[in-house]
């Protein structure tokens, strides 16, 4: 089953591997992708689905210094490159549009203020051009504003679709500012955006729809994260997590989208599969950061029933051909984790495919 055709939106995978987004840092200082990463995706057209790394859509949304955009015409001009390489390779490409929310600093974002859903900073310190800051405390996004941000997803949205993307994946998990809008402590506003599960998934709903209204359900995806504590995020509360992800899952159902991803570290689980139910279309499984995920692993997830396919992190990172490597039982090229962040082709593009 999991190297078996899978219908997603308009398109047809070869097989139901899905590369994870994964921030790899190697566009510059502009955020404009060359010819580096063009090469690196395209290694990579055999997998059934590529998602880019997460793609700012805003210049104050950018969290990782490298990280790419989706502004810019150059940016725009840059990322054909990219996909024309994965398409001459047979291969399909959804962009992930990112907004960092609070997850930055004013020293990556060119002095732009960072902004998130309340005034809210996550303890600890980010890695800035400038070294180690602490996280400053956001701007609170107000509603005026926030009619702002909506529209630079969409716009974003539409310039992937330029940009010769097969579609977008929406990112509201681990901790960046669509996920900032789900969680009660990073979302503490008493507006119609917040209090309830239904007020703080509104603005998700919203942005879903809008980007839906621009480019067509069968075009957009969406990445969960329910219950993943990270980058300030405090998702503990199970009947509050239960009750706000039920929200927006039944919420964005009716549209029809691409798909859902959930990134949980227990696909098979209750909650994870309840949504899934709730969604009723196309449903993507990560099982999480902590652990790789393994070929058995990923196998058994679309064999029993649990996911229509597999969103695989760092076997892709290391074999460009995972796809192959797994249908035939190959061994496999080892991740080096020194070599994920940084500007070169060291761990990038010289991970070799295997010799017959």
């Amino acid at each position: 089953m999991l190297f078996s055709p899978l219908t997603l939106g308009e398109l047809e995978l070869p097989n139901r591997l899905v590369m994870a987004p994964l921030t790899r840092t190697r566009s510059g200082q502009d955020g404009v992708p060359g010819p580096l990463m063009a090469e690196h995706y395209r290694q990579r057209a055999s997998l059934g689905l590529i998602v880019s790394e997460g793609t700012w859509p805003a210049h104050n949304g950018q969290s990782y210094a490298g990280q790419p955009g989706i502004v810019t015409e150059e940016q725009v001009a840059g990322w054909k490159t990219v996909t024309d390489a994965v398409h001459a390779e047979g291969g399909r490409i959804f962009a992930q549009i990112m907004h960092g929310g609070r997850v930055s600093h004013p020293d990556i974002t060119g002095g732009r203020e960072i902004v998130a859903p309340s005034a809210v900073a996550i303890e600890g310190e980010v890695h800035t051009p400038n070294g180690k800051q602490a996280y400053p405390v956001p701007h609170a996004l107000t509603n005026d504003e926030l009619s702002v941000v909506m529209q630079e997803f969409v716009t974003a949205s539409r310039n992937a679709i330029d940009a010769g993307f097969d579609g977008v994946e929406l990112h509201s998990a681990n901790g960046y500012l669509l996920h900032e809008f789900l969680a009660p402590n990073s979302n503490v506003r008493t507006d119609s955006y917040g209090g309830s599960p239904e007020n703080r998934a509104r603005f998700v709903i919203e942005t879903v729809n809008a980007v839906v209204a621009a480019i067509g359900a069968s075009r957009v995806g969406i990445r969960i994260s329910p219950e993943n504590s990270i980058q300030g995020i405090n998702e503990e509360d199970a009947a509050e997590v239960r009750a706000t992800y039920e929200v927006l899952v039944d919420s964005i159902a009716p549209l029809n989208l691409a798909y859902l991803s959930v990134l949980h570290v227990e696909p098979t689980g209750a909650l994870v599969q309840d949504l899934r139910s709730r969604f009723n279309g196309t449903f993507l499984v990560n099982s999480g950061f902590s652990v790789v995920t393994s070929r058995d692993e990923a196998l058994a997830l679309v064999t029993d029933g649990h996911a229509d396919a597999v969103v695989v992190g760092r076997p892709a990172i290391a074999n460009p051909d995972l796809a192959r490597r797994w249908k035939e039982g190959l061994p496999l090229n080892e991740a080096d984790p020194t070599t994920f962040y940084g500007a070169g082709a060291a761990g990038y593009t010289d991970y070799p495919f295997f010799a017959n």
